[in-house]
């Protein structure tokens, strides 16, 4: 059950599937769900804040290079700027609804990466994640228990 748990965990550090690919995976192998839901949750999380330390730094080197690094950095900088304005009034519930949504191209990591470009504040990006991470990780869990249950009374 401990290599289980740990292929859970790893699957919901991995960009794009995350929670949404763990928690069905830690089901159908027949793990415990309330283990398999918070081993998905810390798992999801924990690169958080290494996300959002580390793109702030890369993209002050980027900026600072000539070439192809200095415009991608630009082009990304201009594109967080032009879309921030419309942004900043509803910043935190915005990145609430977006972690929350458990579709393909939304979740922690996405969440992270957006919060470090418009340059928002860890701390508070951090918990409005997990909050996300919380809802969607509840959503998923509701879904795939349901779908596996409703499996096993067919068969």
């Amino acid at each position: 059950m401990i290599k289980q748990l740990a292929l859970v965990f790893l699957m919901s550090m991995v960009p794009v599937l995350e929670l949404r690919a763990s928690i069905p995976m830690g089901l159908a192998m027949d793990l415990p769900a309330v283990q398999v839901w918070f081993v998905s949750m810390i798992g999801n999380m924990l690169p958080v804040p290494f996300i959002m330390v580390f793109v702030r730094r890369i993209l002050e080197w980027m900026k600072n290079k000539e070439g192809w690094l200095g415009k991608i950095e630009s082009f990304l900088e201009e594109k967080a700027a032009k879309g921030a304005s419309k942004f900043y009034s509803y910043t935190m519930f915005g990145l609430f609804i977006f972690v929350a949504i458990p579709l393909p191209g939304t979740g922690a990591w996405t969440g992270a990466l957006v919060a470090a470009m418009l340059n928002l504040r860890i701390k508070n990006s951090v918990l409005t994640i997990f909050a996300g991470v919380l809802a969607a990780s509840l959503i998923v869990l509701c879904i795939s228990a349901g779908v596996f249950a409703g499996v096993s009374a067919i068969l």
